[in-house]
């Protein structure tokens, strides 16, 4: 369902399942606006409107005919101290999905609208319970696919980001105030700071910006994961070291060549991170046809890859169809694998790749080293710890750095002597665009496709 962002009538009341669909112990139902209380009293057999903030009671709830139609909890949270800022009852029943629907529909017969994808956050955002970034956060926590992509979505939720743009926000505004000044009083002969003191400003301002765009690399990592493939000739062992890192019998594992004949996917997490993995088939000249359409989808997947595991046969050593690998794999982003060390081999050649891993994937031993090369590789620096700071969304990515070039821009008129006029474009334009990280400078368009995102009841 399409998020279609309307404008925003405070104080509607609407109403959504609030937990993921299917069976368990209990369910909620959200209510959130003005007649939130209207609404649930005429479902709920106690006094309602009676109860304290934020206190919890049990009764029934009737549908319109007067049918009974569960026993269920009712939470009462009175405005402002709710997740939306609105007044909110959540109704607690049985987690069958057949009574949660009836309770909804009970609830809507009663006066409320059914909520929007991500309704109930947009209504925290508007009503200033969070900013933008931490509205985001939310989404990001709750599909978080590893710790520390929840570690990094519950720091932003709390502020950590938003806490940084605000604080260039206030050096930016200091700055675009002396500007501002210089045009409006230009006769004045006023200097709060000398050009070169506001240019330095401006430079270390912008450093912090750029380390702060640089942790992208390691945001993207942890909140979208990365694709992992395996490539090599027939029969050196892919399938094997891909049952071997899954730690089950995913691929068939066959003495025949050519038996992988499609790409085999599965998920894997080591260290923290979530990985596709994927077994291509192996590449090789073949005149077969459906082996061929195995090899074309096995070059397309290495093309996509993130990283690439190039697997290689110790025993039998390096052959022309591994020579031909060899020149095609990118090493940046490859990891050469020796496999088969079990059995006996002769001198390996250097393959001049960055890292070089000798298992055996039939006895699996040797994976540790193999995760640790593929820590080594994956990170830029060292592992992001709980309490960096990551930019983890595409959207801040890109305003941050057109808020940096028009910073830049700035501090460059100011060195070749631009009139402050036009410098005080390129300073307002560095503060709207971080003010879109935060909300406060975004069109309907922009909210419109973030809070489609969400799932409805969030």
């Amino acid at each position: 369902m399409e998020f279609i962002h309307h404008s925003y009538y405070p104080g509607e009341t609407i109403a959504a399942i609030a937990t993921p669909p299917g069976e368990g112990g209990v369910a909620i139902i959200r209510i959130s606006g003005n007649l939130a209380l209207d609404v649930a009293s005429k479902v709920f057999t106690g006094p309602i409107h009676q109860y304290k903030s934020h206190t919890a009671h049990f009764g029934s709830i009737f549908n319109e005919a007067g049918e009974h139609v569960d026993d269920v909890l009712v939470l009462v949270m009175l405005a402002p101290r709710s997740y939306t800022g609105e007044t909110t009852v959540e109704i607690h029943c049985h987690g069958g999905s057949l009574i949660t629907r009836r309770v909804l529909e009970a609830v809507l017969l009663a006066g409320a609208r059914a909520a929007l994808p991500g309704e109930f956050t947009f209504r925290a955002f508007m009503n200033g319970k969070m900013d933008l970034a931490q509205a985001e956060a939310v989404q990001s926590l709750i599909g978080a696919k590893n710790e520390k992509a929840l570690d990094a979505a519950e720091n932003q939720l709390k502020g950590a980001l938003s806490k940084s743009i605000v604080s260039f926000q206030k050096e930016l505004t200091q700055i675009a105030a002396i500007l501002e000044a210089w045009v409006d009083f230009p006769e004045e002969g006023l200097e709060f700071a000398t050009m070169e003191e506001i240019c330095d400003q401006l430079d270390i301002l912008c450093k912090k910006m750029e380390q702060l765009v640089a942790t992208f690399h390691n945001g993207k990592i942890l909140h979208d994961g990365l694709s992992l493939c395996l490539v090599g000739s027939p029969n050196v062992g892919k399938s094997s070291l891909m049952n071997a890192l899954l730690d089950k019998d995913r691929a068939i594992v066959s003495p025949i060549p050519g038996t992988t004949r499609d790409i085999l996917e599965d998920h894997l997490r080591l260290n923290g991170v979530h990985f596709k993995l994927s077994d291509t088939a192996g590449i090789r000249e073949t005149s077969e046809g459906i082996e061929q359409e195995g090899i074309r989808r096995s070059k397309l997947a290495l093309q996509q890859a993130d990283l690439i595991l190039l697997v290689l046969d110790a025993h039998r050593g390096i052959q022309e169809e591994d020579e031909q690998l060899l020149n095609l794999v990118p090493k940046d982003k490859t990891i050469a694998i020796w496999n088969k060390v079990d059995l006996s081999y002769p001198s390996l050649p250097d393959l001049h790749f960055q890292t070089t891993v000798k298992l055996s994937a039939k006895e699996r031993t040797g994976l540790e080293t193999l995760h640790d090369a593929i820590d080594r590789l994956i990170w830029q620096g060292s592992v992001p710890s709980k309490e960096e700071i990551l930019i983890t969304n595409i959207r801040h990515k890109e305003a941050l750095a057109k808020s940096i070039e028009s910073a830049r821009r700035v501090q460059q008129g100011l060195v070749e002597g631009v009139s402050p006029e036009f410098l005080t474009i390129d300073i307002r334009q560095t503060l709207s665009e971080l003010g879109k990280i935060l909300g406060t400078n975004v069109g309907e368009d922009i909210l419109s496709a973030i809070f489609s995102t969400f799932c409805i009841g969030k």
